[in-house]
């Protein structure tokens, strides 16, 4: 049976959605999104997502189609409809469609989709392994806080990792780590303190991130906001990487250079397993 999909307030199968080729998605990049976790027919962090949509939308100045109830009412009809237990739900918000030029158009319909993937989000084998990254510089825009859907810096990253056969690329400005290309950026010292680099235009507030770090304040972990180089990320004892669908990824290696022993490090293991627990019964 084919994916139920949601396009402009109608659910049809996959091969029936059409979006106008004037969009402003397609000519400019002109929307943003959101990825949202189902876990044992579960949202994961949901209300964050909505409110982190509000912020973009906001920053934009970009109308949406549905209130935050509508909006939660259509992820539960995809997830009933493509029968999904654990996956993801990708929501995009376009300022809609109209003739090519670069000002915001005015009174325009903005365009909405979304559709499923299903994923065993919660039994990753990178959990059990750790993951490779490399690192690369940061060419993209200023406003990084912004969840837009211009992507491109982010998938020329993600490529060049994968040609090194690295899982993810952790992107670097004036020495500085910033995050990854699909991903917050974490490491832990020696002396178990989680330094993670703070909010800022630089950045996406990540979801995941803003969860880890409320579950490690609560678990007796030091948390440290600032920025830490790439020397300081290789001479940690642990590394590691959050995102909404991947949850917590230890990292075993950056550039080539082992972290700690090569061997996910047990306080990125514990935090993956309390935020999981911690989703199950929310």
């Amino acid at each position: 049976m084919s994916r139920i999909v949601y396009v402009n307030g109608a659910y049809v199968p996959e091969e029936e959605a059409k979006v106008s080729i004037f969009d402003r998605a397609f000519l400019f990049g002109d929307g943003v999104y959101e990825v949202t976790a189902v876990l044992g027919g579960k949202f994961v962090d949901f209300p964050p997502h909505l409110k982190r949509l509000r912020r973009s939308l906001n920053e934009l100045d970009m109308a949406s189609p549905l209130d935050d109830a509508g909006i939660e009412d259509m992820h539960r009809e995809l997830m009933t409809r493509n029968f999904i237990t654990d996956g993801l739900i990708y929501m995009q918000v376009t300022r809609g469609s109209a003739e090519r030029d670069f000002p915001f158009p005015k009174d325009i319909a903005p365009t909405i989709i979304a559709f499923t993937q299903e994923k065993d989000v919660a039994n990753s084998p990178y959990a059990e392994t750790g993951v490779p990254v490399v690192t690369i510089p940061d060419i993209r825009w200023q406003r990084r806080d912004i969840k837009s859907t211009a992507l491109l810096a982010q998938c020329i990253g993600k490529e060049a990792a994968k040609k090194q056969g690295a899982y993810e690329a952790w992107m670097v400005e004036d020495g500085f780590v910033t995050e990854g290309t699909s991903s917050s950026s974490f490491i832990v010292t020696g002396d178990n303190v989680i330094i993670t680099r703070p909010l800022s235009n630089a950045i996406l507030p990540g979801v995941t991130r803003r969860s880890i770090l409320r579950l490690a304040e609560t678990s007796d972990v030091t948390v440290e906001e600032r920025n830490f180089t790439v020397d300081e990320a290789k001479q940690a004892s642990e590394a590691f990487l959050t995102s909404a669908s991947s949850f917590v990824l230890p990292i075993v290696e950056i550039d080539g250079v082992k972290i700690g022993n090569g061997k996910p490090g047990p306080v990125a293991t514990q935090l993956r397993k309390i935020y999981i627990e911690e989703a199950r019964q929310s």
